[in-house]
């Protein structure tokens, strides 16, 4: 940093399986820490958060906005920790327009200073943090493959399990239209280019919370390939927002080398957050952790932390 997966089998690629099973048993979580305020206005909120490094409960990430006109801020780095206000630095875009609407940010696993960003219409931006810690140079641009009539997203990450790389996404779904979830393998090219291998996909309902509700809000999958999705419901600028975190499945490398995406016919909410609208989710490295960032409209932005993860 700065430097100081409908039926027994619903959908199946040559890269990704996707199947439904019965249901999980997720491990009991603690509550969350108190939220803690990065922003107080439309501009400062978080819509997607990748760790870069920690310290017992503390953590430095990268955190991506939604922003959309020029000269407003697109990502920044946030150093967080318990019971204290974090603090924040703009990072600087440099290589290329400013994106508008990011969504989600995860870093490239194998990597310290590579990440991947989405933004709502499906557009994959490959960044590397500068030397300075200052700032992002945009590396290559590119979008996602198999994008929907309509697809919105404001979730994605990457995995590694036994030395490959996945992908998972998702269209945000809204009220009685479902999320509809993909996955992929995942490589960059030497030239630095985001590559797909096959794409398979399926539909994802959220169980919390109800009414105007964006089904996947973000998505991380922890070391041991368990999938959490966030949902959130969004009453306006001004709320009222309800959020819930939710255990939805496994994703694993099988023995013939292929990624299998298991998704539960009933998902386990692990737990619900009143009075936030969650979008970004990451679990944090060598810990039981998950941080959790919101964008709150007019009201901001805010991260915590539950465990989740472990």
């Amino acid at each position: 940093m700065r430097k100081s997966v409908l039926t027994a089998m619903t959908a199946l690629g040559a890269g990704v399986a996707v199947l439904l099973t019965a249901g999980l048993s997720p491990a009991q979580p603690k509550a969350a820490a108190d939220w803690q305020r990065v922003g107080y206005d439309l501009r400062s909120g978080i819509s997607g958060l990748a760790v870069a490094s920690r310290s017992g409960d503390t953590f430095s990430a990268l955190v991506v906005r939604d922003n959309k006109k020029p000269g407003q801020n697109r990502i920044a780095e946030v150093t967080y920790r318990p019971g204290q206000t974090p603090d924040t630095s703009p990072l600087t875009w440099q290589g290329g327009a400013e994106p508008v609407d990011l969504e989600a940010l995860d870093r490239v696993p194998g990597t310290s200073d590579e990440y991947v960003a989405v933004a709502s219409r499906g557009l994959v931006y490959h960044l590397k943090l500068t030397d300075s810690g200052e700032a992002v140079e945009v590396l290559d641009i590119s979008p996602l493959p198999a994008i929907g009539n309509g697809d919105d997203f404001e979730s994605f990450t990457l995995t590694s399990q036994k030395g490959k790389l996945a992908a998972v996404w998702a269209d945000r779904g809204a009220g009685d239209r479902p999320a509809t979830l993909y996955a992929a393998p995942f490589s960059i090219s030497p030239y630095g280019e985001s590559k797909f291998g096959a794409v398979s996909k399926t539909e994802f309902r959220a169980p919390y919370p109800n009414g105007d509700v964006r089904h996947a809000s973000d998505i991380d999958v922890t070391k041991s390939g368990r999938i959490l999705i966030s949902s959130a419901s969004d009453g306006g600028d001004d709320g009222p927002f309800d959020s819930a975190v939710s255990d939805a499945g496994r994703l694993a490398v099988t023995d013939a080398g292929k990624w299998r995406l298991t998704l539960a016919k009933s998902p386990d909410v692990l737990r619900k957050f009143k009075g936030h609208k969650i979008e970004a989710l990451h679990c944090v490295p060598g810990s039981g952790l998950a941080a959790l960032g919101t964008d709150d409209e007019n009201a901001g932005g805010s991260v915590t932390t539950a465990r989740f993860c472990a």
